[in-house]
């Protein structure tokens, strides 16, 4: 049953693998009832490391936080000083709206404040610039051809997660017993100008319009922290222009 809750957000948080514990333990006490952790791996220019010359991609853990919208912010700002997503190369964190919930009425009873200094900083840049969440769902494999068209259209990486798919073409057996496919899913954060050039290409690159090969759709993000790359030097570069 879908339970009557205030409005609630999905605070997802992407760091390197170690810091989940620390990220988790202090949303909890900042007032969220704790998170699930998702393991993953890390494709951002900033994350790509190499032994005896052949790159090496980083272990990533992504946080999820359900949170009520009255207690977001703080708990927001709590997990951007936990995983010192202020400097480069520690992860992110973006907010996500939440239309309906079931299963969590624990958090009606949520209750806090927001850092007034970090929220009007954090609203300017929301508004200067404006962030899509691409997803994609893909075979075993194909995580790749995703990211390489990502790239080649203008994003600057994203994180793979792995997971089983039940659709209607993936009936594959073995000996009469039916195998769930295992899935690649990944996550492109991209500012929303270039939402639809790197849709497209993503689209065209992995043969998403054949059946059975993937799906991507795209999310609307409401805030972001932890961006330190040239989206982010564009946001100070927008806000200084509006102090004059």
């Amino acid at each position: 049953m879908i339970e009557n809750l205030p409005a609630c957000k999905l605070l997802t948080t992407i760091v390197n693998l170690g810091t989940a514990r620390k990220i988790v333990d202090a949303s909890k006490k900042a007032g969220a009832r704790g998170g699930t952790t998702i393991m993953g791996v890390g494709t951002g220019t900033k994350d790509i490391k190499s032994i005896f010359a052949i790159p090496v991609e980083t272990d990533k853990e992504i946080v999820l936080t359900l949170v009520c919208q009255d207690n977001a912010e703080h708990i927001l700002d709590t997990i951007i000083a936990a995983g010192k997503l202020d400097k480069p190369g520690h992860g992110i964190s973006f907010v996500i709206d939440i239309s309906k919930v079931a299963g969590i009425s624990h958090l009606g009873n949520s209750a806090g404040k927001s850092n007034p200094e970090t929220e009007e900083l954090r609203m300017e840049s929301s508004s200067a610039i404006l962030y899509d969440l691409i997803v994609t769902i893909v075979n075993k494999g194909d995580s790749e051809k995703v990211i390489e068209a990502s790239r080649k259209a203008g994003a600057e990486g994203g994180t793979v997660m792995f997971g089983r798919g039940t659709g209607i073409h993936e009936q594959a057996k073995l000996f009469g017993i039916s195998i769930e496919p295992e899935k690649e899913v990944i996550l492109t954060l991209i500012d929303r100008e270039k939402t639809a050039k790197v849709l497209n290409t993503i689209i065209e690159q992995a043969d998403l319009h054949k059946p059975g090969k993937g799906i991507a759709f795209v999310v609307e993000i409401e805030k972001v922290a932890g961006i330190n790359h040239a989206l982010n030097q564009k946001v100070k570069a927008q806000m200084e222009q509006k102090r004059r």
